[in-house]
């Protein structure tokens, strides 16, 4: 059980000008789920490697319950990393694979033979000791790379895109077991992941990385809700921004006057709202209605996809098909955009 802290790191590699992780602050309490979110090449394995002291920082610190950890080796910072590729030995057995940290323990034979098998049993590998990785499936792998690094019971976990190499199927079922085993074992844990979703599902707080800064650390919610930004909201696939005016209570912009939440800043900015937010079909009595044209309707499986137009304003919503199935392009339709989800973003 230990409580992370991360001050101002940074890394410069040589031979470049920019930082690949800038002035990067992080509070990661003991015990939680923590996601780096990002896209590819903004910081994220950088910053893992630097927390296990697999490469060194440029500036900065990163500490253990308070205790900075940078002049200690990998091996006795209680660290245990899962790389996406798994890097078992194929030569070892599961049993023997896993068991591989105690052994190097020195943790007697019957000890390791019994934790083992506890952990294969949490991980739902029983009867696939053993075997030879290179007879297991890709899912049966991850769960024996998650097991060789939980049996060691580290005081920080570290996921790089733990789910990457999974098919959709096995996600699911991933996200599952690791998301249980974690608040079970109560490991502090961090994960590398450029999915937004696979973050929202895992974890108790998200930090968006983008370019190698911090964009916004917070609860998953705060992101769709209070995104920081225009580049964060798009991320977490925010698709309508429009431009206008805030007196904290009410937006003017091309699209009239809209009621605004409690909280709203003041100024010029960007309203933004998410599409499934927008209310189809609405009635008189709805909040900030608008009459809006179909332009053209996606068909999603599981949701429909409007582009609507209102006035010079394009508009994405996005609705349950079984609402939305007698709706046809180029007809006009009445949409409410409920005050609580929209949100002002400062010019």
């Amino acid at each position: 059980m230990t409580h992370v802290s991360i001050k101002e790191l940074t890394k410069i590699y040589p031979g470049s000008a920019e930082p690949a992780l800038d002035q990067l602050s992080l509070e990661i309490p003991t015990g939680e789920l923590t996601a780096l979110l990002g896209p590819s090449g903004c910081g994220k394995t950088t910053t893992m490697k630097m927390i296990a002291g697999l490469l060194a920082q440029t500036s900065g610190d990163v500490l253990f319950d308070d205790r900075s950890v940078l002049n200690d080796r990998p091996e006795h910072r209680g660290v245990v990393m899962v790389f996406q590729n798994y890097l078992l030995f194929p030569y070892m057995s599961v049993a023997d694979n896993v068991g591989f940290g105690l052994k190097m323990r020195k943790v007697p034979k019957p000890e390791i033979d019994r934790r083992v098998a506890e952990i294969l049993e949490l991980v739902k590998l029983p009867d696939l000791g053993s075997r030879r990785p290179s007879e297991l499936s890709g899912g049966q792998q991850q769960r024996v790379a998650l097991a060789r690094a939980l049996i060691v019971q580290p005081n920080v976990l570290l996921l790089d895109e733990p789910l990457s190499n999974l098919d959709a199927h096995l996600r699911f079922e991933m996200r599952d077991l690791i998301r249980g085993l974690q608040q079970e074992m109560g490991i502090t844990t961090i994960f590398v992941t450029h999915d937004q979703e696979e973050a929202v599902v895992l974890a108790d707080k998200v930090a968006l990385i983008l370019d190698g800064r911090l964009k916004q650390y917070e609860n998953a919610d705060v992101f769709y809700k209070r995104p920081i930004d225009e580049a964060t909201a798009r991320f977490f696939g925010g698709q309508n921004f429009v431009s206008g005016k805030s007196n904290g209570l009410v937006f003017e912009s091309a699209l009239g006057k809209l009621a605004l939440p409690e909280g709203a800043i003041s100024g010029s900015g960007k309203l933004t709202f998410r599409p499934e937010n927008i209310r189809i079909n609405a009635t008189k009595t709805d909040e900030n209605t608008l009459k809006a044209v179909v332009n053209e309707r996606i068909f999603l499986g599981t949701q429909t996809r409007l582009r609507l137009v209102v006035g010079d304003e394009k508009l994405d919503a996005i609705a349950n098909p079984n609402e939305v199935e007698n709706i046809s392009t180029g007809d006009s339709v009445n949409i409410s955009l409920p005050a609580s989800s929209l949100w002002v973003l400062p010019k």
